[in-house]
């Protein structure tokens, strides 16, 4: 009885404690006319660069520690920025074809944060899991926030989300033809 009583008074104190300090939790909403995904990919014979639009995005906090995240990216807007003209509009092109995004039929790309674990002051060690063309698999990188703002810089491998085109891991001898599997994406968040 005395113990049954002691578990009682215990299971009180701890769920009334825990009723005064409730977890502080926010989710910030990412402006995404003010935010940038810019992306880099390789190739034997250089690199092209470009962005992509968010569709949507919001950060999760409690108090001042990030603690998850979800965004979603149109891959419509697939943008070749270091090319112009015919050129611009042809990877463009080739960029949403069914040898790359597959954007008719998979017209966003999905990224939820899993795990979120400090690594420093306003610096944050993040796994998610990314969905490309309908195929998702957890990704791990760096996210820094500083008040309104936010970055992150990951590699991505596109062989992972069966884009294959032009990619040695898939085809032999392509020679100075080969365009390399991983490709960056630079992130700045306005919030």
């Amino acid at each position: 009885m005395k113990k049954r009583n002691l578990s009682l008074a215990l299971s009180l104190v701890f769920g009334i404690s825990a009723m005064a300090n409730p977890i502080d939790r926010e989710t910030k909403e990412v402006k995404t006319e003010e935010s940038t995904v810019t992306w880099k990919a390789y190739k034997v014979t250089g690199s092209h660069t470009g962005t992509v639009s968010l569709k949507s995005g919001a950060l999760e906090f409690d108090g001042d520690q990030l603690v998850g995240g979800e965004f979603v990216v149109d891959m419509a807007s697939i943008n070749t920025t270091d090319l112009e003209g015919d050129y611009k509009n042809k990877l463009d092109g080739h960029l949403n074809s069914d040898d790359f995004f597959s954007t008719a039929s998979h017209p966003t790309s999905k990224l939820v944060f899993t795990n979120v674990e400090a690594s420093g002051k306003n610096s944050y060690k993040v796994t998610g899991d990314l969905t490309i063309k309908g195929i998702t698999k957890p990704v791990t990188f760096d996210v820094s926030v500083y008040g309104s703002k936010a970055t992150a810089t990951l590699k991505v491998d596109r062989s992972e989300y069966d884009v294959r085109y032009g990619s040695g891991s898939f085809f032999d001898n392509l020679g100075d033809k080969t365009i390399y599997d991983e490709f960056d994406l630079v992130v700045d968040l306005q919030m």
